[in-house]
């Protein structure tokens, strides 16, 4: 070849990637803005995410797998729009640094005396009995249970903590801790005022002003985002990619989670290989589920598992991607023992194009959205990245801690993956 048109070629190549990864980036970046409100139930969130997820592919030209690109569906969510104050001698604690509500906790707008129990108390349930009776009786002063987990052994941590959780369905529980919060999506509001604080933020004794908002909200309407390229191919197979768009949302009206790893890049990813295989057909309908209600309970999978817009045994893989951001140490495959050929497929494809650290095995696990497809006989892969990120289900979950170090390299796996089915 001339010199000039391999300069040419090079070119082409090095924008091509460019041009990919700063597309990439600007669907994470979009998904993790205020304005999303943490893809949750609070301002819908969700709704606003799953609007934008569906231009995007109508930008891409690939179409609903039905009449609509949406798949609505139903749940049942704890949700905290408002108001979110703790505060002690006039210092206000920070949410998601300095502490975090239940996702099953209860509002409320009180001054609290604290009183502090050592594992010793919490564990003499004839001295709990009567505390708790003796605090009942008294209405004149609202009190709440701290419990310092900084003081506790690991094996008495985890005896303590089941108590703990059953003591807030009848009285207020402070939670003292020094490790990192992870939060959740409460599906039910079963707690009294139930709070996590860090050991460092608060003084154990005298009061705590608490301002929390709780809605516990019945029937939440949310919807899946479905799409699909079809194949010209008669009688072919389906190959399925999923990712969950949904994240934690807010908890209170100033504070979000961004869930930029977890999981705006696996949704990022998901577009990415549309676009791709929009351009590059392949001899299998490929389809595109992006899954809301994952970090309530896998609840839109589940949904569409028992809603199906295609015929379940028609799909020869489907490939679920989660925590993409990263990738330094390489990926994780759960599944992997129970499809042996074709997580010996991706080893052989890795190693040949030298992509990633290592690709590593993992047997089993209802951790994601592949799970329900598993559990209906659909052979799936649930795939996510090891990093340098560990931010996970908390505030700093944020596009400018992802690195994207191996996102080329991971669609590259996948894409030759799907070719050599």
């Amino acid at each position: 070849m001339h010199k000039l048109g391999l300069f040419f070629l090079l070119l082409f190549v090095s924008t091509s990637g460019f041009s990919q990864i700063e597309e990439i980036k600007r669907i994470t970046k979009e998904l993790c803005s205020p304005e999303f409100h943490g893809r949750g139930y609070v301002n819908k969130g969700d709704s606003i995410a799953a609007a934008f997820l569906a231009s995007e592919f109508k930008k891409i030209e690939v179409e609903p797998l039905g009449k609509s690109y949406f798949q609505p569906f139903q749940l049942d969510v704890n949700t905290f729009p408002g108001e979110m104050k703790v505060e002690q001698k006039r210092k206000l604690l920070i949410p998601g640094r300095d502490f975090v509500v239940n996702p099953s906790s209860t509002g409320v707008n009180t001054t609290y005396k604290l009183h502090e129990l050592n594992a010793s108390e919490l564990l003499d349930l004839e001295g709990m009995r009567a505390l708790i009776q003796k605090i009942k009786n008294d209405p004149s002063v609202d009190k709440a249970i701290v419990i310092d987990y900084t003081l506790m052994s690991a094996d008495t941590v985890k005896l303590v903590q089941s108590l703990a959780y059953e003591l807030a369905t009848i009285l207020p529980v402070i939670e003292c801790i020094d490790t990192k919060f992870t939060w959740s999506v409460g599906r039910k509001q079963s707690f009294y005022p139930f709070l996590q604080i860090q050991a460092g933020s608060f003084d154990k004794s005298g009061e705590l002003k608490v301002n929390i908002e709780a809605s516990f909200v019945k029937n939440y309407q949310s919807q899946n985002v479905i799409t699909h390229i079809p194949t010209k191919k008669k009688c072919a197979k389906t190959i399925v990619f999923t990712a969950h768009y949904d994240h934690l949302g807010r908890m209170g009206s100033d504070t979000h989670f961004p869930g930029a790893n977890d999981n705006a890049s696996g949704t990022a990813m998901l577009i990415t290989l549309a676009k791709h295989f929009k351009k590059n057909p392949v001899n299998y309908n490929v389809v595109f589920m992006a899954f809301a209600g994952e970090e309530a309970g896998l609840v839109g999978s589940k949904h569409f598992v028992e809603n199906p817009m295609l015929k379940l045994k028609e799909i020869k893989f489907l490939v679920n991607l989660d925590i993409m951001g990263s990738g330094e140490e390489g990926i994780t495959v759960v599944n992997a023992t129970e499809f042996k050929d074709q997580f010996t497929l991706l080893q052989t494809i890795n190693n040949e194009k030298n992509l990633l650290a290592q690709v590593k095995s993992r047997g089993p696990s209802a951790n994601s959205d592949h799970h329900w497809f598993t559990e209906k006989g659909v052979p799936a892969f649930f795939i996510y990245t090891m990093g340098t990120n560990k931010h996970y289900h908390d505030i700093f979950d944020t596009y400018e801690e992802l690195t994207f170090n191996e996102y080329e390299d991971i669609t590259t796996l996948l894409i030759e993956f799907v070719k050599r089915l």
